[in-house]
């Protein structure tokens, strides 16, 4: 089959799309990346989402409304990436779509009274995408998780195992995104034995700083630029890692709610109050990224397995400062960009929801257990079919 997976994460940039050739089933599913393009948000509809998601006053209509009009716009990038691919959409068997999570509360909350309640919402309707397309869409993956009793993330550890699972050597994949997570697959891993969770902020925080003092010119902080030319303020980065989500035990995950705009927030007063400069705050945000991550893996992973590779992808894999910390703080792991093992750093989520999405069309559970916390395994996602031919 080919597949399309369409991503977009929290960092709200815009559209991936990867297209994929998937055959087979697990543990001997062939997955190869054929072809990734990236396709930004138009500007008014980034701001719609970001302000949505940091959980400014809307409306149910306002919420309806870029429901339909992200799917036109995920659709628009599928057709795109088809005449830019020269495959014909009739060739495709299926998209597999993220959407865009705009609120995520994995772990149990009060809600009316004494009852709590675990939701996630990310929308892109599907049925339009299916629509324009001519394809059949699976879209809205994680509520299955959830109802299972699991937070609804991570997703992409099922594909992290399939990709990357060695007879010798052990392994955890680093996606650094808005938000930074780990799975972690040891040598001769049987699925029951591959954990994962959310060590924190990746890009989510220094982007909101860098759109802040660039007054929304700039999106993030290219090749570390900026971080390079501040300083680390200790004070701040102390108490930046005394949420007590650090010592959290996994399973977890993390969302704009944690480390979103009134954590941005909170780091622009401390920096008003101590007089601290926009490229030391950016520096700093940067180092939790990166230190947040080596905490994570002595403090949960590297006390119970070896580890030999660090596998890195998203757009904090091409973030210098980051990587430098990963190396210092991690000696004897290597550091593998996830391009050297066949799938480029910016298209690895896309990717994994194409392999999703076969899955699903297919029958089969994707979430791992020990990723999310499920009580059992889940077949991900809604199908969508498109208008008859």
């Amino acid at each position: 089959m080919l597949v399309l997976g369409l991503m977009s994460g929290t960092s709200a940039d815009g559209i991936d799309v990867a297209l994929a050739r998937i055959s087979g089933r697990p543990p001997r599913l062939k997955a190869a990346l054929e072809n990734f393009l990236a396709v930004p948000f138009p500007p008014e509809v980034r701001a719609a989402v970001l302000r949505i998601a940091n959980g400014a006053a809307t409306t149910t209509a306002e919420i309806s409304q870029l429901n339909f009009l992200l799917g036109e716009l995920f659709a628009a990038a599928a057709l795109k990436a088809c005449r830019q691919f020269r495959i014909s959409p009739r060739r495709v068997a299926l998209i597999g779509s993220h959407g865009q999570t705009i609120y995520h509360q994995g772990v149990p909350g009060p809600f009316l009274g004494a009852r709590r309640v675990a939701s996630t919402l990310q929308i892109g309707e599907a049925a339009v995408i299916a629509a324009r397309t001519g394809i059949t869409a699976i879209a809205d993956f994680r509520p299955a998780d959830v109802a299972a009793g699991g937070q609804g993330a991570p997703l992409v550890p099922f594909v992290d195992y399939l990709l990357y699972r060695d007879p010798r050597r052990g392994r955890v994949a680093l996606n650094i995104g808005g938000i930074a997570n780990v799975t972690v697959i040891p040598a001769a891993a049987t699925p029951g034995k591959v954990f994962a969770f959310d060590t924190g902020p990746g890009n989510m925080l220094m982007d909101a700083l860098v759109r802040e003092f660039s007054g929304g010119k700039q999106t993030f902080d290219r090749g570390a630029l900026i971080a390079q030319r501040g300083l680390l303020l200790p004070a701040l980065l102390r108490e930046l890692l005394d949420d007590p989500y650090f010592r959290r035990r996994p399973p977890k995950s993390a969302g704009r709610e944690q480390y979103g705009e009134p954590c941005a927030q909170r780091v622009l007063a401390w920096g008003r109050q101590n007089k601290a400069r926009p490229e030391d705050l950016i520096h700093t945000a940067t180092m939790l990224s990166a230190i947040s991550v080596v905490d994570a893996l002595h403090r949960f992973v590297l006390k119970r397995i070896a580890v030999h590779d660090l596998i890195i992808s998203g757009g904090g894999a091409h973030n210098p400062l980051i990587r430098s910390q990963l190396e210092s703080g991690l000696p004897g792991i290597r550091i593998v960009p996830s391009a050297a093992l066949g799938v480029s750093e910016d298209a690895k989520e896309a990717f994994a929801f194409a392999i999703l999405a076969y899955e699903t069309w297919r029958g089969r559970a994707a979430n791992l257990p020990g990723a999310t916390g499920a009580r059992h395994p889940a077949i991900l996602g809604k199908i969508s079919f498109p208008p008859p031919r």
